[in-house]
């Protein structure tokens, strides 16, 4: 007689399960080593592999401006100081609103944008958004605060032609070390994030001109909730 063979519905099961496994292990693997190694993110990856233009160069947390690390945390995630990787009262909300039938805000935080970049892919997606969890929780738990902002702030998409991290991003758009920023260089440099291939800080928008001041007047009334980027306390920030 024959070898019973499986049912298809168990062996993608099981395939699909290590599949996951190793989606995990990965992460598990890698994370403790980024206290050392800088890492490259998948966006930046593809388009090595397909033979696009990367430009990329690797700046320490305390070579960058304070006025945009703030703008940064203060637009993207006021809360990063705070939370353990996840905003769960954010998150709650955001799951309230889709059962609802309300439109998503998002309420990814500094540290599950990060998860996505190492480990993911872009696009909206419940099974996305279901890995970024444990992954923004394993990154916090394993790395600190100020590292986990540095890695964000190298590797994040800033510009239309390949340019990653806040170095290339400012010389694209303003042609300036990264480190010495006015409050408006700076803002616009933070709104630009969410959609760095249309939002282009060199000519702003009206519409994105407002936002960037939003940021600015939000980063000089709370700058001390970004206490955790800094090791001697936050800086003043005329």
């Amino acid at each position: 007689m024959g070898k019973n063979k499986r049912h298809p519905v168990v062996v993608w099961g099981r395939r699909g399960l290590a599949a996951l496994v190793f989606v995990f292990l990965v992460p598990v693997v890698l994370v403790p080593l980024y206290w050392v190694v800088k890492p490259t993110s998948v966006p930046m990856a593809w388009r090595y592999l397909t033979g696009q233009n990367v430009s990329r160069t690797w700046v320490d947390i305390d070579q960058v401006s304070d006025r945009l690390k703030v703008s940064v945390m203060l637009s993207e995630d006021g809360q990063f100081c705070r939370h353990w990787g996840v905003d769960i009262r954010a998150l709650q909300t955001e799951i309230e609103a889709v059962l609802d039938g309300r439109p998503a805000r998002g309420a990814s935080t500094l540290s599950m944008q990060l998860a996505r970049n190492l480990f993911l892919w872009n696009g909206r997606s419940f099974i996305r958004k279901g890995l970024e969890i444990p992954l923004a929780f394993y990154l916090d738990l394993v790395l600190s605060k100020r590292r986990i902002m540095e890695i964000y702030l190298n590797i994040a998409e800033w510009g239309p032609d390949g340019e990653f991290g806040i170095e290339a991003g400012v010389q694209k758009a303003f042609g300036v070390d990264g480190d010495a920023l006015s409050w408006r260089r700076a803002t616009l440099m933070a709104v630009a994030l969410p959609n760095p291939l249309v939002r282009l800080p060199a000519t702003p928008s009206p519409g994105l001109v407002r936002v960037a001041r939003r940021v600015e007047q939000r980063a000089k009334q709370y700058s001390d909730r970004a206490w955790c980027l800094f090791e001697n306390g936050v800086p003043e920030l005329d």
